[in-house]
């Protein structure tokens, strides 16, 4: 049998449309969109699908409707093509935000409970400090160990930058205060670093300064019921798979202000010889950083009605 693992987009993978054309093709997605709605008592899937887009883009609305465009994937690929988790998939693994849309997959959490989560963690790391004062950039060209010194370089006592997110590919992304933000900026052109971009964010996510949305997300999840997962699912924060409940709180916290170790949870699962990754829900992102990273895997992306069509085939075929 083909070795598969599904990844999980995180913020960014939004767009306006997203989901419509699978509410308008199963009746069973438009049963989660319409779950979604009922727990945060907002009708989110119509600003998904219909807009307006700067709504969209809110972080609280961003990382919920993210969520629930992947789960309604799965529960079309779970009816549609026979999809058992705990029989089919060796490894499940998100991108930041994406963690959660993992663990609701796996089971760990049920969808109104992730819904719920994910509403909380982006109103908490959206007001963990004073807009306009923190933001995020990526390197391209580099590595973790450069990119590290550039931001202890780049860092005084009260205005700090450190690493986010480890995508690979040469791509590392930095967060901190806007102005350490624009010395690393110039400290990694001296170093001949390629290109950097300054991202369109709301708020430095993935860094120290988010502790206060980490407490308030340590406070929530001490109060979430976790059942045990069906797939095993790799955490952000160590690169490695779960292996036990207490452990998922405890990192889930500690996630909001680590970096994202993308880099090595995509070595991970290439060196456990996985064959085929399936991005599910929203964008190419990660499905594009794999291909780079792993150019002999096979990779997918599954957020549309003509992507299950293909799916259906492409799993067939593995499970024979």
């Amino acid at each position: 049998m083909t070795v598969c693992a599904f990844l999980f987009p995180g913020q960014g993978s939004q767009y306006v449309g997203m989901g419509k054309e699978l509410a308008k093709a199963f009746p069973i997605a438009r049963e989660v969109f319409q779950e979604l709605d009922e727990t945060l008592k907002q009708p989110l899937s119509k600003i998904m699908m219909d807009g307006p887009e700067d709504e969209l883009m809110l972080t609280q609305n961003a990382q919920p409707a993210l969520m629930a465009h992947s789960m309604a994937v799965i529960r079309v690929l779970e009816k549609e093509a026979g999809l058992n988790l705990a029989q089919n998939i060796a490894f499940a693994a998100g991108h930041s935000l994406g963690e959660y849309s993992a663990l609701c997959m796996a089971g760990v959490l049920d969808f109104a409970t992730t819904a719920s989560l994910l509403r909380l963690r982006g109103d908490a790391m959206q007001n963990a400090l004073t807009k306009g004062t923190g933001g995020m950039a990526a390197l391209l060209g580099t590595d973790m160990e450069q990119a590290q010194m550039i931001c202890l370089h780049s860092s005084e006592p009260n205005s700090i930058v450190a690493v986010a997110n480890d995508n690979g590919a040469g791509q590392v992304v930095i967060s901190g205060h806007i102005d350490a933000i624009d010395r690393a900026i110039t400290f990694a052109a001296e170093q001949g670093i390629r290109r950097v971009v300054k991202l369109t964010v709301s708020a430095p996510f993935h860094s120290p300064l988010m502790r206060p949305a980490a407490e308030k997300m340590q406070e929530a999840l001490s109060d979430t019921l976790l059942k045990p997962y069906n797939c095993s699912v790799l955490a952000n924060v160590t690169a490695q798979p779960y292996t036990s409940l207490p452990e998922i709180q405890e990192l889930l916290v500690k996630q909001v202000t680590a970096p994202v170790r993308w880099a090595e949870t995509m070595q991970f699962m290439i060196d456990k010889e996985v064959e085929v990754f399936f991005e599910i829900g929203s964008g190419k992102v990660l499905s594009n950083l794999m291909r780079r990273t792993a150019k002999d895997r096979q990779v997918y992306s599954i957020g549309e009605p003509a992507d299950i069509d293909q799916f259906v085939s492409i799993f067939s075929n593995s499970k024979s």
